[in-house]
């Protein structure tokens, strides 16, 4: 009857309710309680052994059978209580402590988590491991918690999966119920009540505890937050003098630091602990790899734990070598999905390519929600090892950011749907102060190290980072992304290399985008980029560098673009320029020689690019010892330009300067002085005074002026031209350095070798400080020093310091560099002028060997070398033999200089000296008077 009632008074009856007050073990095995009309898991007992009650609130049928109840009837309420459980003995461990890893190597990090004492002998009481993911914090952590277990320095060790806030509250609750009988069934409470079990209290019994929050994915998860009903009390573990804390995480935010608790930086493994860590890893399955190719995968990935674990087990797996993995590696159709163990091992949560995927999603949630996504993408293809925060920064970065924000403005997301058709909206523009931010949030991910404090380095990202993010990309956004960070370097590139550390950052940030993303940087043509890094390499002395880049450059741009291309043509003009620069005058000269044919076939005689590559052939070829031909070759240019351009045109300038500068060459240095002045007052009035073209020629009016015959003049010239040079540029500017030079050296030629040897002195400290110390200008300028010396009465100490220039021009520049051959001949001249004829005579004859081979016999310089060793050789004691060289040279000179050229008459002056110091010498042999 009772169950037909039962049924019949389902419709409209209440549910009968049964209340159940739960105290045992949340582990606790339950004690089985039917009761009809309950529907849900039955209520649980008080675990083995515990007696168990039943109150019922009405009076009913019970029957208890065999350790269960049945209780019939209609029951309003029931209360099962049980005996409480009685809290865990010591030494107790609560949640697992992870295993060790597999080759499991010990490091530095180690024995920092190990020294509890901080400087002071302060108890370090919480300890924070941080660094980007796959560094190994866990296997670091967990390595301390098992060490200081076995060691019995525990008295309670708590290990927390701390990826969320439920997640600890779980763990401590679990802590709460083993440890103080807490509510297995209310979660929160049990957590409370075991942080306030860790709690010192007075006379209490000292729990030496140690609680491991690993892998902390969010610091407010700790905290209270007052508008979140779930984080109105905070988790962080009480401070407690026989308590310690250790965290792991991948953040560096302000919150996790501080009020006592240690910052530990986890990084990458050392070079030997990652070729130790291959080793043994491979060793253990009886794989043996040549350590050089162990040596060379560890750098290949950045020596991380985690990208090294699972390479090792992917090499273990597939039977591969190492030498094809790093193939594989190199590859960039290869992703690093690709390059994963079928089996991850050591219980690896993640494979190497998803590594980094929660912290980026993070990061990209932060304040400025939706850039650090896209910042993460441009960094990826730029330098590993340093980025300058202008780069990042800047305009071309920020309109990135703005055009792949991974978040909705709030003004788009607020119009209709059917808005987008219509009418596209531009994104919202991104500050300098978003951009910053956006490197903020990375760093505090640990995806990138960020530093302004080094703004030419500030921000380094671990390479297999940058892998991921790159393989995240469609073909068309990766050569986007690609371009994007092209144009970002070529704005921050500043014209003139003022700053030698932030020139070799764009250096090694543009070589880095080049191996990244070769193919997007020719796409439709050759990016401005890697012209401007052929000519920053050129210019800061790494001559034979530019000249492989600028060879490879049109290599590439004529296969891909055609040999027609302007891209082609340009490329070829500036490999023929670095190589005279190289000292290769007469190659140079045959290279524009033969670019200028192909520029008239392809633009004609009249387009300006084949007006410029005139230009340049003609310089060279006086560079290459025919300053006549120079001269004549400007006259003929300038006719033509005057013509196309006009009188007025900075070309038609920069060609009257190169026919002025020529014709002095030529032994017209009034003319040259003349023609100079002539085009001062010209670009005066075209360009304005203090325009850069109107100072360097200022320059070489004051230089021709010098040699002219009026020393005092070019001295006065060249002060009143450095003081607007420090007005208009700086005093730290290459032109004003190079015034400076000029300065000191007409103060040399006036006699004052003392005065132009401080001059030099002080120069040369600016130049090492703006320049650097192997600077072509830098080594210029000791040479000039060392000459000074010398003038000033110290011939052996001029020899000794041409020495040391000449090591360093032979290791910057080269042994066939201009300057290299220049201190050669310097060097020589003061090793006899310090009393070693014989020797200077010898060093001549060598250099004289190298001129003809490298310049050619009739190279000005060649024959000033021929003129060197013929007065060596003579003050060695062979004037009859320095007579006949003098007389050899001076018909030569007239051949190739001309009668009345200045060395002409100079050879012809040596040559009458020498012939009379012969007939001296036959005179003193027949013992005549």
């Amino acid at each position: 009857m009772a169950k037909a009632s039962s049924r019949r008074a389902r419709g409209n009856a209440p549910e009968p309710s049964v209340a159940v007050a739960d105290t045992g073990s949340a582990e606790a095995a339950a004690d089985e309680t039917a009761v009809t009309g309950y529907r849900g898991p039955a209520p649980r007992g008080g675990g083995p052994g515990s007696a168990a009650s039943v109150r019922l609130s009405r009076t009913g049928d019970v029957t208890a059978s065999g350790g269960s109840t049945a209780i019939s009837g209609y029951v309003h309420t029931l209360t099962v209580q049980r005996a409480p459980r009685e809290p865990a003995s010591w030494p107790h461990q609560v949640g697992v402590v992870p295993a060790s890893a597999r080759s499991f190597r010990h490091r530095a990090e180690a024995d920092r988590l190990r020294a509890a004492v901080a400087d002071g002998g302060t108890a370090v009481l919480c300890q924070v491991l941080t660094g980007v993911g796959g560094v190994g914090k866990t296997q670091l952590a967990a390595d301390y918690a098992r060490s200081a277990w076995d060691e019995g320095a525990l008295d309670v060790l708590v290990w927390v999966t701390a990826s969320t806030r439920s997640s600890v509250v779980s763990a401590y609750a679990q802590a709460g119920v083993e440890l103080c009988r807490a509510d297995p069934d209310d979660p929160e409470r049990a957590a409370k009540e075991f942080l306030a079990w860790l709690a010192p209290k007075p006379g209490q019994q000292p729990c030496r505890w140690l609680i491991v929050l690993d892998d902390i994915a969010d610091p407010g998860d700790l905290v209270v937050h007052p508008a979140d009903p779930g984080r109105r009390y905070g988790l962080w573990p009480p401070t407690a003098p026989y308590g310690r804390v250790l965290l792991t995480t991948r953040r560096r935010d302000a919150a996790l630091f501080g009020q006592g608790r240690r910052r530990i930086e986890v990084g990458v493994f050392t070079p030997d602990e990652s070729a130790a860590y291959l080793t043994a890893s491979l060793g253990a399955q009886g794989r043996n790899e040549p350590a050089e190719q162990l040596t060379a995968l560890a750098h290949d990935l950045g020596h991380l734990p985690l990208a090294l674990a699972q390479a090792a087990a992917y090499l273990i797996d597939s039977g591969q070598s190492a030498a094809a993995y790093r193939k594989l590696l190199a590859d960039r159709a290869t992703k690093l999905t690709d390059l994963s163990p079928d089996a991850l091992p050591d219980d690896h949560a993640a494979t190497l390519a998803a590594a980094w995927s929660l912290s980026i999603d993070r990061a990209d949630a932060l304040r400025p929600v939706g850039l650090a996504r896209p910042m993460l993408r441009l960094a990826a293809f730029l330098d590993a090892n340093g980025i300058p925060h202008d780069v990042l920064t800047s305009p071309e970065t920020r309109s990135y950011l703005a055009a792949h924000r991974t978040t909705a403005g709030p003004e788009r997301t607020r119009r209709p749907r059917w808005w987008r058709w219509k009418r596209q909206y531009p994104a919202a523009p991104v500050t300098p102060e978003e951009a910053f931010g956006a490197l903020r949030a990375l760093d505090r991910l640990s995806l990138i190290d960020h530093t302004p404090s080094t703004p030419h380095q500030a921000v380094r990202v671990h390479q297999l980072i940058q892998r991921a993010a790159r393989d995240t990309l469609t073909p068309g956004r990766h050569d986007e992304t690609a371009r994007t960070a092209a144009d970002a370097l070529a704005a921050a590139w500043p014209d003139v290399e003022r700053d030698i550390d932030l020139a070799q950052s764009l250096r090694a940030n543009t070589d880095a985008l080049t191996r990244h993303a070769a193919e997007a940087l020719y796409q439709p043509d050759a990016h401005a980029l890697l012209f401007r890094l052929g000519r920053s390499l050129g210019e800061a002395g790494q001559v034979a560098a530019a000249i492989d880049h600028f060879g490879c450059l049109a290599d590439i741009t004529a296969h891909r673009l055609g040999p027609d291309h302007p891209g082609t043509l340009t490329l070829r003009n500036n490999l023929a320029s670095w190589r005279g620069e190289a000292g290769d005058a007469a190659g140079a000269a045959q290279a524009f020689a033969e670019l200028l044919a192909d520029r008239v076939r392809v633009l004609g005689l009249d387009h300006p690019d084949t007006l410029t590559t005139r230009n340049n052939l003609a310089s060279w070829r006086g560079e290459a010892g025919d300053a006549a031909g120079a001269a004549q070759a400007f006259a003929e240019l300038l006719a033509d330009q005057l013509r196309v351009l006009g009188s007025d045109h900075p070309r038609t300038l920069n060609t009257r300067n190169n026919s002025a500068y020529w014709r002095g060459e030529a032994g017209d240095a009034a003319g040259a002085a003349e023609a100079f002045a002539e085009l001062l007052a010209d670009q005066i009035r075209v360009l304005g005074p203090d325009h850069p073209k109107t100072l360097t020629t200022r320059g070489n009016l004051a230089s021709w002026r010098g040699e002219a015959g009026d020393v005092a003049g070019a001295a006065q010239a060249f002060a009143e031209l450095l003081a607007d040079r420090v007005r208009v540029l700086g005093p730290d500017h290459p032109d004003t350095l190079t015034t400076r030079n000029n300065l000191a050296t007409r103060r040399e030629k006036a006699g004052d070798a003392v005065g132009a040897a401080e001059a030099f002195a002080e120069l040369l400290a600016d130049q090492v400080r703006v320049l650097g110390p192997d600077h072509p200008d830098t080594l210029t300028t000791r040479n000039n020093l060392a000459s000074c010396r010398g003038e000033a009465g110290d011939a052996v100490g001029a020899a000794e310091a041409f020495t040391d220039v000449l090591g360093d021009q032979v290791r910057v520049l080269g042994p066939d560099h201009p300057d290299t051959l220049t201190t050669r001949n310097n060097l020589a001249s003061w090793r006899g002028e310090a009393g070693d004829a014989a020797g200077a005579a010898q060093a001549f004859a060598e250099l004289l060997a190298d001129h003809i081979r490298i310049l050619g016999p009739d190279h000005p310089k060649t024959l000033n070398t021929r003129n060197n060793l013929a007065y060596w050789r003579g003050e060695a004691g062979d004037a009859a033999g320095a007579a006949h060289a003098f007389a050899e040279l001076l018909a030569d000179q007239v051949q190739v200089l001309g009668p009345d050229h200045p060395r002409t008459v100079t050879t012809r002056n040596n040559l009458a000296y020498w012939q009379e110091r012969e007939g001296d010498a036959a005179k003193a042999a027949d013992g005549r008077p």
